[in-house]
């Protein structure tokens, strides 16, 4: 009996070798971290929307260290001199929120972030948030560094990793706008400039979208790069990531880009998600709607889409 159950059991082992693994590892997340959680801001102004201070809970509280990254802002100037940042002026706005144990972190150079002595800051971080500006000057400063993978060992810890604008398209796996000419471009044709930092894989995202009339701009993105699943963040609003699964918070809208939905003639082949909104990204369903929000139209509630059609624009 005892032999019958052993052999039973290797087999069993083997197939799960042969088949990619343990249960456990494949019941992991396919879109967002397996732990911690991404605060991802479309940009503008969130006093009054809960947004920071929701990151600053997801953390452990105020108590807690946050590490802040404003690289976005530029690594240099239009004269091609070094962009200089103040820690007191990078972090003043935290100190004035309640936070109490912030620093900086920031180098235009690679090999600095791939120093030991740059990225230790990061060893035992419980937040990290990335300030807005251009993308590709994130990606120039730490793709492929020691810091770049401490960044997602913070959540590997059960952090927080946030950011507005810039530092929300940077939490993607594509890096839209990621073009050195210009934020007019949404596909460059720069190399180095095309994949984000993945902490929210298979998704590309864009910001802004309320103010700067950007509600079409990832239809191309989407159509070309269709494994991918696109989502637009309005002004003063966020996703609030967990897993698979994101909660709309803020001031305006979501849109979700999703080629696996069936759009009608008349649609806009994209939908609205609304502040408290649930969205599951692996099974692409509402899994709830916030109070006061309606179902989709001639759909059943938690159907997977919130109809759109030219009514924001």
């Amino acid at each position: 009996m005892r032999r019958r159950l052993f052999f039973g059991l290797a087999a069993a082992l083997m197939l799960a070798a042969a088949f990619g693994g343990s249960p456990a590892a494949q019941s992991g997340p396919e879109y967002g971290p397996p732990k911690g959680t991404l605060v991802i801001v479309g940009g503008g102004n969130t006093d009054g929307t809960g947004i920071v201070e929701k990151f600053v809970e997801l953390a452990g509280g105020p108590d807690k260290k946050f590490v802040i990254v404003p690289t976005a802002g530029g690594n240099k100037r239009a004269d091609g001199t070094l962009q200089v940042y103040t820690e007191e002026q990078v972090i003043a706005g935290w100190l004035r929120r309640g936070v109490k144990n912030v620093k900086m972190l920031h180098t235009a150079d690679p090999k600095v972030a791939d120093t030991e002595e740059f990225a230790k800051v990061l060893r035992d971080a419980d937040a990290v948030w990335f300030n807005g500006g251009r993308q590709w000057n994130i990606v120039d400063s730490y793709a492929n560094t020691l810091a770049y993978r401490e960044f997602h060992k913070v959540l590997e810890r059960g952090g927080v990793i946030g950011g507005s604008s810039a530092g929300a398209t940077i939490q993607g796996e594509y890096l839209v706008r990621g073009d050195t000419s210009g934020a007019a471009v949404m596909m460059t044709a720069e190399p180095s400039h095309q994949e984000a930092f993945k902490f929210l894989r298979k998704v590309a995202i864009d910001q802004h979208i309320n103010t700067r009339n950007r509600w079409d701009d990832l239809i191309p993105v989407i159509q070309k790069h269709q494994k991918f699943l696109g989502i637009g963040l309005s002004e003063g609003t966020a996703i609030i990531v967990t897993g698979d699964t994101f909660e709309v918070m803020g001031k305006w809208k979501v849109a979700v880009h999703d080629n696996a939905r069936l759009y009608q003639p008349w649609e806009k082949p994209y939908y609205v998600l609304s502040t408290g909104d649930v969205y599951n990204m692996k099974t692409r369903r509402i899994e709830k709607l916030g109070i006061g929000a309606t179902p989709p139209r001639g759909r059943a509630q938690g159907s997977g889409s919130r109809a759109q059609g030219s009514g924001l624009r």
